[in-house]
Protein backbone atom coordinates (compact mmCIF):
# COMPACT_ATOMS: atom_id res chain seq x y z
CA UNK A 1 0.00 0.00 0.00
CA UNK A 2 2.79 2.34 -0.80
CA UNK A 3 1.21 5.76 -1.01
CA UNK A 4 -2.26 4.75 0.05
CA UNK A 5 -3.61 4.66 3.60
CA UNK A 6 -4.30 1.05 4.19
CA UNK A 7 -5.39 0.35 0.67
CA UNK A 8 -3.26 -2.76 0.33
CA UNK A 9 -0.95 -4.82 2.42
CA UNK A 10 1.81 -6.36 0.45
CA UNK A 11 4.13 -3.76 1.93
CA UNK A 12 1.91 -1.42 3.78
CA UNK A 13 -0.20 1.49 2.75
CA UNK A 14 0.21 4.60 1.02
CA UNK A 15 1.12 7.38 3.38
CA UNK A 16 4.84 22.85 16.94
CA UNK A 17 4.36 20.50 19.65
CA UNK A 18 0.85 20.46 21.10
CA UNK A 19 -0.60 18.84 24.17
CA UNK A 20 -2.35 15.53 23.69
CA UNK A 21 -5.57 15.65 25.65
CA UNK A 22 -6.82 12.11 25.17
CA UNK A 23 -5.63 8.81 23.82
CA UNK A 24 -6.19 8.31 20.11
CA UNK A 25 -5.49 11.90 19.07
CA UNK A 26 -2.64 12.48 16.64
CA UNK A 27 -1.42 15.65 18.29
CA UNK A 28 2.16 15.35 19.46
CA UNK A 29 2.14 15.16 23.25
CA UNK A 30 3.81 17.97 25.13
CA UNK A 31 7.39 17.03 25.83
CA UNK A 32 7.54 14.40 23.09
CA UNK A 33 11.01 15.54 22.13
CA UNK A 34 12.08 14.93 25.69
CA UNK A 35 10.47 11.50 25.89
CA UNK A 36 7.10 12.64 27.20
CA UNK A 37 4.17 10.46 28.24
CA UNK A 38 1.06 9.65 26.20
CA UNK A 39 -2.16 9.61 28.26
CA UNK A 40 -3.28 6.07 29.03
CA UNK A 41 -7.01 6.72 29.48
CA UNK A 42 -9.41 7.55 26.66
CA UNK A 43 -12.28 6.42 24.46
CA UNK A 44 -9.83 4.54 22.22
CA UNK A 45 -6.62 2.73 23.09
CA UNK A 46 -3.46 4.69 22.48
CA UNK A 47 -1.10 3.19 19.90
CA UNK A 48 -3.55 3.31 17.00
CA UNK A 49 -4.16 6.90 15.87
CA UNK A 50 -1.42 8.14 18.23
CA UNK A 51 1.65 9.61 16.50
CA UNK A 52 3.76 6.64 15.39
CA UNK A 53 6.83 6.09 17.55
CA UNK A 54 10.13 4.85 16.12
CA UNK A 55 10.36 1.46 17.88
CA UNK A 56 8.15 -1.56 18.39
CA UNK A 57 8.04 -4.72 20.47
CA UNK A 58 5.02 -6.82 19.55
CA UNK A 59 4.14 -10.04 21.34
CA UNK A 60 1.39 -12.63 20.85
CA UNK A 61 0.43 -14.81 23.82
CA UNK A 62 -1.29 -18.14 24.32
CA UNK A 63 -3.49 -18.63 27.39
CA UNK A 64 -2.41 -21.51 29.62
CA UNK A 65 -5.01 -21.27 32.42
CA UNK A 66 -8.58 -22.52 32.49
CA UNK A 67 -9.38 -20.30 35.47
CA UNK A 68 -11.50 -17.39 34.23
CA UNK A 69 -11.13 -15.43 37.49
CA UNK A 70 -7.34 -15.77 37.37
CA UNK A 71 -7.27 -14.59 33.77
CA UNK A 72 -9.49 -11.58 34.54
CA UNK A 73 -7.26 -10.69 37.47
CA UNK A 74 -4.26 -10.84 35.14
CA UNK A 75 -5.96 -8.37 32.79
CA UNK A 76 -6.52 -6.03 35.73
CA UNK A 77 -2.88 -6.43 36.82
CA UNK A 78 -1.72 -5.83 33.25
CA UNK A 79 -3.79 -2.67 33.06
CA UNK A 80 -2.33 -1.33 36.30
CA UNK A 81 1.20 -2.10 35.12
CA UNK A 82 0.62 -0.57 31.68
CA UNK A 83 -0.81 2.57 33.25
CA UNK A 84 2.33 3.00 35.37
CA UNK A 85 4.80 2.20 32.59
CA UNK A 86 3.07 4.61 30.20
CA UNK A 87 3.65 7.36 32.78
CA UNK A 88 7.32 6.40 33.10
CA UNK A 89 6.83 4.77 36.51
CA UNK A 90 8.08 1.39 37.69
CA UNK A 91 5.70 -1.55 38.04
CA UNK A 92 4.39 -2.19 41.55
CA UNK A 93 6.96 -1.44 44.23
CA UNK A 94 9.68 -1.06 41.63
CA UNK A 95 12.96 -2.83 40.93
CA UNK A 96 14.37 -2.35 44.42
CA UNK A 97 11.45 -3.02 46.74
CA UNK A 98 11.58 -3.38 50.48
CA UNK A 99 11.61 -7.19 50.53
CA UNK A 100 15.06 -8.43 49.54
CA UNK A 101 14.00 -12.07 49.86
CA UNK A 102 11.49 -11.83 46.98
CA UNK A 103 11.85 -10.99 43.28
CA UNK A 104 11.22 -7.29 42.64
CA UNK A 105 7.97 -6.16 41.01
CA UNK A 106 9.83 -4.43 38.17
CA UNK A 107 12.68 -5.90 36.11
CA UNK A 108 14.57 -2.61 36.30
CA UNK A 109 16.03 -2.05 32.82
CA UNK A 110 13.91 1.09 32.30
CA UNK A 111 14.95 2.75 35.57
CA UNK A 112 16.00 6.32 34.89
CA UNK A 113 14.56 6.31 31.38
CA UNK A 114 11.83 8.69 30.25
CA UNK A 115 8.39 7.41 29.19
CA UNK A 116 9.46 7.78 25.53
CA UNK A 117 5.79 8.01 24.43
CA UNK A 118 5.20 4.36 25.32
CA UNK A 119 1.79 3.04 24.24
CA UNK A 120 0.86 -0.53 25.22
CA UNK A 121 -2.14 -1.74 23.18
CA UNK A 122 -3.98 -5.02 23.84
CA UNK A 123 -5.90 -7.25 21.44
CA UNK A 124 -7.89 -10.50 21.62
CA UNK A 125 -7.42 -13.22 19.00
CA UNK A 126 -10.15 -15.49 17.56
CA UNK A 127 -8.88 -18.48 19.57
CA UNK A 128 -9.50 -16.68 22.88
CA UNK A 129 -13.22 -16.93 22.25
CA UNK A 130 -12.98 -20.71 22.46
CA UNK A 131 -12.23 -20.24 26.17
CA UNK A 132 -14.00 -18.95 29.28
CA UNK A 133 -17.48 -19.28 27.76
CA UNK A 134 -16.90 -16.45 25.28
CA UNK A 135 -18.01 -18.21 22.08
CA UNK A 136 -21.19 -16.16 21.71
CA UNK A 137 -19.30 -12.91 22.26
CA UNK A 138 -16.91 -13.26 19.33
CA UNK A 139 -17.44 -10.40 16.85
CA UNK A 140 -18.53 -11.39 13.36
CA UNK A 141 -15.83 -9.13 11.95
CA UNK A 142 -13.11 -11.09 13.80
CA UNK A 143 -12.76 -13.72 11.08
CA UNK A 144 -10.02 -16.24 10.52
CA UNK A 145 -7.99 -15.01 7.56
CA UNK A 146 -8.16 -17.17 4.42
CA UNK A 147 -5.08 -18.44 2.62
CA UNK A 148 -3.84 -15.77 0.22
CA UNK A 149 -1.84 -16.24 -2.97
CA UNK A 150 1.86 -16.52 -2.16
CA UNK A 151 1.46 -17.03 1.59
CA UNK A 152 4.14 -19.16 3.23
CA UNK A 153 3.09 -18.76 6.85
CA UNK A 154 5.16 -20.06 9.74
CA UNK A 155 2.78 -21.30 12.45
CA UNK A 156 5.41 -20.36 15.03
CA UNK A 157 5.08 -16.72 13.93
CA UNK A 158 1.31 -16.67 13.52
CA UNK A 159 -1.86 -16.56 15.60
CA UNK A 160 -2.24 -16.04 19.33
CA UNK A 161 -4.99 -15.80 21.94
CA UNK A 162 -4.09 -12.18 22.68
CA UNK A 163 -1.44 -9.62 21.82
CA UNK A 164 0.37 -6.62 23.22
CA UNK A 165 1.73 -3.95 20.88
CA UNK A 166 4.30 -1.80 22.68
CA UNK A 167 5.44 1.27 20.72
CA UNK A 168 7.99 3.76 22.08
CA UNK A 169 10.79 6.02 20.96
CA UNK A 170 13.28 4.07 23.08
CA UNK A 171 13.62 0.34 22.25
CA UNK A 172 14.50 -0.51 25.84
CA UNK A 173 11.25 1.05 27.06
CA UNK A 174 9.24 -1.02 24.56
CA UNK A 175 11.04 -4.26 25.47
CA UNK A 176 10.64 -3.48 29.18
CA UNK A 177 6.86 -3.21 28.73
CA UNK A 178 6.51 -6.63 27.06
CA UNK A 179 8.93 -8.27 29.48
CA UNK A 180 7.09 -7.10 32.57
CA UNK A 181 3.64 -8.00 31.25
CA UNK A 182 4.94 -11.47 30.34
CA UNK A 183 6.35 -11.82 33.86
CA UNK A 184 3.04 -10.75 35.44
CA UNK A 185 1.22 -13.25 33.23
CA UNK A 186 3.43 -16.21 34.20
CA UNK A 187 1.27 -19.27 34.83
CA UNK A 188 -1.67 -17.79 32.95
CA UNK A 189 -0.20 -16.89 29.56
CA UNK A 190 2.98 -17.67 27.64
CA UNK A 191 4.61 -15.79 24.77
CA UNK A 192 3.79 -17.54 21.49
CA UNK A 193 5.94 -15.29 19.27
CA UNK A 194 7.24 -11.75 19.24
CA UNK A 195 8.70 -9.20 16.84
CA UNK A 196 11.01 -6.22 17.26
CA UNK A 197 10.62 -3.35 14.83
CA UNK A 198 12.50 -0.16 14.03
CA UNK A 199 12.14 2.77 11.68
CA UNK A 200 8.39 3.31 11.33
CA UNK A 201 7.22 2.75 7.76
CA UNK A 202 4.13 4.91 8.01
CA UNK A 203 3.00 8.01 9.85
CA UNK A 204 -0.28 9.20 11.37
CA UNK A 205 0.99 12.77 11.68
CA UNK A 206 -0.07 15.30 9.00
CA UNK A 207 2.70 17.06 7.10
CA UNK A 208 5.41 14.88 8.66
CA UNK A 209 8.17 13.64 6.36
CA UNK A 210 7.04 10.37 4.81
CA UNK A 211 9.20 7.47 6.07
CA UNK A 212 10.77 4.87 3.78
CA UNK A 213 10.69 1.10 3.92
CA UNK A 214 13.71 -1.17 3.44
CA UNK A 215 13.16 -1.16 -0.33
CA UNK A 216 13.93 2.54 -0.25
CA UNK A 217 10.48 3.80 -1.27
CA UNK A 218 8.35 6.28 0.65
CA UNK A 219 5.60 4.55 2.58
CA UNK A 220 2.48 6.04 4.12
CA UNK A 221 1.85 9.04 1.86
CA UNK A 222 -1.92 8.66 2.12
CA UNK A 223 -2.14 6.98 5.51
CA UNK A 224 -5.03 8.06 7.74
CA UNK A 225 -3.89 10.85 10.06
CA UNK A 226 -4.78 10.86 13.73
CA UNK A 227 -6.44 14.24 13.27
CA UNK A 228 -8.77 13.03 10.50
CA UNK A 229 -11.68 12.20 12.78
CA UNK A 230 -14.09 11.62 9.90
CA UNK A 231 -11.83 9.02 8.22
CA UNK A 232 -11.05 7.38 11.56
CA UNK A 233 -14.78 7.06 12.27
CA UNK A 234 -15.48 5.68 8.80
CA UNK A 235 -12.58 3.24 8.42
CA UNK A 236 -11.00 2.51 11.83
CA UNK A 237 -13.28 2.75 14.88
CA UNK A 238 -15.99 0.15 15.43
CA UNK A 239 -19.42 1.76 15.71
CA UNK A 240 -22.04 0.68 18.23
CA UNK A 241 -24.30 -0.54 15.43
CA UNK A 242 -21.53 -2.78 14.04
CA UNK A 243 -21.77 -5.07 17.07
CA UNK A 244 -21.05 -6.42 19.55
CA UNK A 245 -21.53 -3.65 22.13
CA UNK A 246 -18.26 -4.39 23.94
CA UNK A 247 -16.28 -3.53 20.79
CA UNK A 248 -17.75 -0.04 20.31
CA UNK A 249 -14.83 2.38 20.10
CA UNK A 250 -12.39 -0.42 19.34
CA UNK A 251 -10.83 -1.60 16.08
CA UNK A 252 -9.49 -4.72 14.35
CA UNK A 253 -5.81 -5.40 13.76
CA UNK A 254 -4.18 -7.55 11.11
CA UNK A 255 -0.48 -8.16 11.77
CA UNK A 256 1.63 -9.58 8.95
CA UNK A 257 5.34 -10.39 8.91
CA UNK A 258 6.49 -9.76 5.34
CA UNK A 259 9.91 -11.02 4.28
CA UNK A 260 11.66 -8.95 1.62
CA UNK A 261 14.01 -10.67 -0.79
CA UNK A 262 16.57 -7.92 -0.25
CA UNK A 263 19.39 -9.36 -2.34
CA UNK A 264 17.17 -9.84 -5.40
CA UNK A 265 15.63 -6.40 -5.00
CA UNK A 266 19.02 -4.72 -4.74
CA UNK A 267 19.93 -6.15 -8.16
CA UNK A 268 16.75 -4.85 -9.80
CA UNK A 269 17.19 -1.82 -12.06
CA UNK A 270 15.68 1.48 -10.93
CA UNK A 271 13.12 1.66 -13.73
CA UNK A 272 11.75 -1.77 -12.90
CA UNK A 273 11.57 -0.91 -9.20
CA UNK A 274 9.56 2.21 -9.99
CA UNK A 275 7.28 0.31 -12.38
CA UNK A 276 6.58 -2.27 -9.67
CA UNK A 277 5.50 0.37 -7.19
CA UNK A 278 3.94 2.92 -9.54
CA UNK A 279 5.91 5.77 -7.92
CA UNK A 280 9.37 7.23 -8.47
CA UNK A 281 11.94 6.39 -5.83
CA UNK A 282 13.32 9.84 -5.13
CA UNK A 283 10.32 12.15 -4.76
CA UNK A 284 7.70 9.46 -4.34
CA UNK A 285 5.51 10.96 -7.06
CA UNK A 286 3.00 8.67 -8.81
CA UNK A 287 3.64 7.82 -12.46
CA UNK A 288 3.30 10.91 -14.66
CA UNK A 289 3.14 13.32 -11.69
CA UNK A 290 5.71 15.67 -10.18
CA UNK A 291 5.07 15.59 -6.42
CA UNK A 292 4.58 12.85 -3.86
CA UNK A 293 1.10 13.94 -2.82
CA UNK A 294 -0.21 14.57 -6.33
CA UNK A 295 -3.35 12.59 -7.11
CA UNK A 296 -2.27 9.44 -9.00
CA UNK A 297 -3.62 8.55 -12.41
CA UNK A 298 -3.97 4.79 -12.02
CA UNK A 299 -4.29 3.98 -15.72
CA UNK A 300 -0.86 5.49 -16.32
CA UNK A 301 0.62 2.71 -14.18
CA UNK A 302 1.24 -0.85 -15.25
CA UNK A 303 -1.75 -3.15 -14.58
CA UNK A 304 0.19 -5.04 -11.89
CA UNK A 305 1.70 -1.96 -10.19
CA UNK A 306 1.42 -2.07 -6.42
CA UNK A 307 -0.14 1.36 -5.95
CA UNK A 308 -2.70 0.73 -8.68
CA UNK A 309 -3.88 -2.55 -7.14
CA UNK A 310 -3.78 -1.23 -3.58
CA UNK A 311 -5.60 2.03 -4.28
CA UNK A 312 -9.07 2.46 -2.68
CA UNK A 313 -10.56 3.01 -6.15
CA UNK A 314 -9.45 -0.52 -7.03
CA UNK A 315 -10.91 -1.96 -3.82
CA UNK A 316 -14.39 -0.45 -3.48
CA UNK A 317 -12.98 2.28 -1.23
CA UNK A 318 -11.30 -0.06 1.28
CA UNK A 319 -8.93 1.90 3.52
CA UNK A 320 -6.91 1.00 6.62
CA UNK A 321 -4.69 2.82 9.09
CA UNK A 322 -1.17 1.41 9.23
CA UNK A 323 1.61 1.44 11.82
CA UNK A 324 4.22 -0.71 10.08
CA UNK A 325 7.85 -1.19 11.11
CA UNK A 326 10.98 -2.48 9.41
CA UNK A 327 12.77 -5.47 10.90
CA UNK A 328 16.08 -7.30 10.48
CA UNK A 329 16.53 -10.61 12.28
CA UNK A 330 20.04 -11.68 11.28
CA UNK A 331 20.45 -14.01 8.31
CA UNK A 332 18.65 -17.10 7.08
CA UNK A 333 21.68 -19.39 7.19
CA UNK A 334 22.35 -18.91 3.48
CA UNK A 335 23.92 -15.49 3.79
CA UNK A 336 20.70 -13.63 3.02
CA UNK A 337 19.27 -10.96 5.29
CA UNK A 338 16.18 -11.98 7.25
CA UNK A 339 14.57 -8.56 6.80
CA UNK A 340 11.35 -6.93 5.77
CA UNK A 341 8.21 -5.22 7.01
CA UNK A 342 6.12 -6.00 10.06
CA UNK A 343 2.78 -4.61 8.93
CA UNK A 344 0.13 -3.50 11.44
CA UNK A 345 -3.17 -2.55 9.80
CA UNK A 346 -6.15 -1.23 11.78
CA UNK A 347 -9.65 -1.26 10.32
CA UNK A 348 -13.33 -1.20 11.20
CA UNK A 349 -14.02 -4.60 9.60
CA UNK A 350 -11.41 -7.15 8.49
CA UNK A 351 -13.72 -8.49 5.78
CA UNK A 352 -14.15 -5.08 4.16
CA UNK A 353 -10.54 -4.01 4.71
CA UNK A 354 -7.59 -6.35 4.69
CA UNK A 355 -9.20 -9.40 3.09
CA UNK A 356 -10.67 -7.42 0.20
CA UNK A 357 -7.40 -5.64 -0.56
CA UNK A 358 -5.11 -8.62 -0.10
CA UNK A 359 -7.14 -10.66 -2.54
CA UNK A 360 -6.81 -7.88 -5.09
CA UNK A 361 -3.03 -7.93 -4.62
CA UNK A 362 -2.77 -11.51 -5.88
CA UNK A 363 -1.36 -10.24 -9.20
CA UNK A 364 0.85 -7.56 -7.63
CA UNK A 365 4.28 -7.36 -9.32
CA UNK A 366 5.75 -6.75 -5.88
CA UNK A 367 4.95 -10.34 -4.90
CA UNK A 368 8.09 -11.53 -6.68
CA UNK A 369 10.18 -9.59 -4.15
CA UNK A 370 8.28 -10.31 -0.94
CA UNK A 371 6.56 -13.14 0.90
CA UNK A 372 4.10 -13.12 3.80
CA UNK A 373 5.58 -15.47 6.42
CA UNK A 374 3.62 -14.57 9.59
CA UNK A 375 0.01 -13.59 10.23
CA UNK A 376 -2.43 -12.84 13.04
CA UNK A 377 -5.72 -11.01 13.56
CA UNK A 378 -7.00 -9.43 16.77
CA UNK A 379 -10.01 -7.54 18.12
CA UNK A 380 -8.74 -4.36 19.76
CA UNK A 381 -11.15 -3.34 22.52
CA UNK A 382 -11.93 0.32 23.31
CA UNK A 383 -9.79 2.39 25.63
CA UNK A 384 -9.58 2.28 29.41
CA UNK A 385 -11.87 5.05 30.63
CA UNK A 386 -10.45 5.80 34.09
CA UNK A 387 -8.52 4.33 37.02
CA UNK A 388 -11.43 2.00 37.88
CA UNK A 389 -11.54 0.54 34.37
CA UNK A 390 -9.34 -2.23 32.92
CA UNK A 391 -8.48 -3.87 29.62
CA UNK A 392 -11.37 -6.01 28.38
CA UNK A 393 -13.76 -5.00 31.17
CA UNK A 394 -16.77 -4.78 28.84
CA UNK A 395 -16.06 -8.26 27.51
CA UNK A 396 -15.40 -10.06 30.79
CA UNK A 397 -17.51 -8.24 33.37
CA UNK A 398 -20.50 -10.34 34.41
CA UNK A 399 -22.77 -7.30 34.33
CA UNK A 400 -21.73 -6.65 30.72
Amino acid sequence: MIGWGGAGLALGAAGGVLAMTRAGNDLDPAGAEAGGAVPFHGAHQAGIATPVQDRLHFAAFDVTTEDRAAFVQMLKDWTAAARRMTAGEAVGDGAAGDLAEAPPDDTGEALGLKPSRLTPTIGFGPSLFQRFGLADRRPEALVDLPQFAGDNLDKNRSGGDLCIQACADDPQVAVHAIRNLARIGFGKVVVRWSQLGFGKTSSTTPDAQTPRNLMGFKDGTRNIAGTETDRLKKFVWVDGKDGPDWMAGGSYLVARRIRMHIETWDRTCLQEQEDIFGRDKGEGAPVGKAKERDEPFLKAMKPDAHVRLAHPDSNQGATMLRRGYSFTDGTDGLGRLEAGLFSLAYQRDVREGFIRVQRNLATDALNESIQHVGSAVFAIPPGVRDTDDWWGSALFSEEA
